[in-house]
């Protein structure tokens, strides 16, 4: 038996075909393991090389946040603010459980995220990439991505479900 060997009309559209499929292959992203709302930070007061970082997260199938990085800082730190005794005190933690459809709120006084040895100062209005490295309940790792907007004051949270964003308080 004679193998025939492709014609090179034919391995030019095979390649064609290979090219095409490829972009959308090669970036396919996974898909996202948590919701991440009204993402922001604080930015670095003058003299100091660190601030906090504050969200709403919420996980359809439950997760925990495990570690995150970014490129702005030498050291990325999930934290929380307790009080211990008379005295409110700030530490790391090594994991921050999302239980499945219940939002977690990252915020002053309680968990955040702290950006510690950062490159260069955050200015109000920039936006900071974050990855959170999430395991999910079946216990794959996973990073994601978030944009954290750089601003002086918490952003207005979004409207309850159903509200429309309408205001009812009518005065007569």
């Amino acid at each position: 038996m004679t193998m025939q060997r492709p014609s090179p009309r034919f391995m030019s559209f095979a390649a064609a075909v290979l090219l095409c499929a490829a972009p959308a292959l090669t970036f396919a992203q996974p898909a996202s393991l948590v919701k991440v709302e009204n993402a922001w930070l604080r930015p670095a007061v003058a003299g100091q090389s660190g601030t906090g970082g504050f969200a709403r997260i919420t996980s359809d199938k439950g997760a925990t946040l495990v570690g995150l990085a970014s490129p702005a800082a030498g050291v990325a730190e999930i934290h929380e603010m307790a009080m211990e005794g008379d005295v409110m005190k700030m530490r790391a933690v090594e994991s921050l459980p999302l239980p499945a459809g219940k939002p977690v709120e990252l915020k002053p006084g309680g968990h955040h995220l702290m950006l510690m040895q950062l490159k260069q100062p955050l200015t109000a209005g920039s936006t900071v990439p974050v990855t959170l490295k999430l395991k999910g309940a079946d216990g794959k790792l996973i990073e994601q991505r978030v944009d954290f907007k750089v601003s002086a004051t918490a952003p207005a949270a979004a409207p309850a479900a159903g509200s429309q964003g309408h205001d009812h308080q009518h005065k007569h």
